[in-house]
Order: C-alpha cells, then sequence, then structure tokens
C-alpha cells in the first residue's frame, strides 16, 4: 500500500494505492490521524487506485470517519465505480460516507455556497 498526500478543493487528504486489508489497515489508521490533527476543515480520502479492501480497512475507513465526526469535521471520498465503491455498497457502508465518483463532483460539493 502507497499512502501520499493529497489536497482536493482546498481539503487536504490522503490518496490511497493498493491493498487496504489486514496487513496495511494499522499503517492507514496511524496516517489518517497523523494528518487529521494537522488540519482544520474536510478531509478527503482518495480510494480510486484501491485493488482490494477486506473487513479490516473497512474497519478502518469506518473509525477515520468517526475520528473526523468527534471534532464535527466531514470525510469526504473520491470513490469512483471500481474496488472500493463495490466493497462500500456490498457492505451497505456507502451511503454512511460522503462518497463522489469523481474529483469534479468532489470539488463542486467542497465549495461553500454564497450567501
Amino acid at each position: 500500500m502507497e499512502i501520499r498526500e493529497i489536497k482536493i478543493g482546498g481539503a487536504r487528504g490522503l490518496a490511497i494505492t493498493g491493498e487496504l486489508d489486514v496487513g496495511t489497515a494499522t499503517r492507514f489508521g496511524e496516517a489518517v490521524e497523523f494528518l487529521v490533527w494537522g488540519t482544520s476543515g474536510a478531509f478527503v480520502l482518495d480510494l480510486t487506485d484501491i485493488d482490494f479492501i477486506d473487513s479490516t480497512g473497512l474497519h478502518a475507513l469506518l473509525r477515520a470517519r468517526a475520528l473526523l465526526a468527534r471534532e464535527d469535521r466531514p470525510l469526504a471520498l473520491l470513490c469512483p465505480p471500481g474496488t472500493a465503491r463495490r466493497v462500500l455498497d456490498l457492505a451497505g457502508t456507502l451511503d454512511t460516507f460522503a462518497a463522489y465518483s469523481s474529483t469534479e463532483a468532489l470539488e463542486a460539493a467542497l465549495i461553500p455556497p454564497e450567501g
């Protein structure tokens, strides 16, 4: 698994490449915690290049969501059709997340409404 910092629509976050599973979930969780504590506002996870997610990886995503919820911060997933979206959907957790199919849709969602 590769983890790198990203910025989409002004929100900071992480892009994950490879497998999010029992062997990588702890490292993923630590990376999320480290970056969350150093940022504010919406947080983004780019799951575009995920090849595999097991139940431990799914649990790690839900823990990331809970961590951000404690600070009343939104978590947005860049999750186009593919492995990650299919797993989240089959597990019945896709609606738990603010998941977007494209970078453009995610960026549009992160722009605060004019008022």
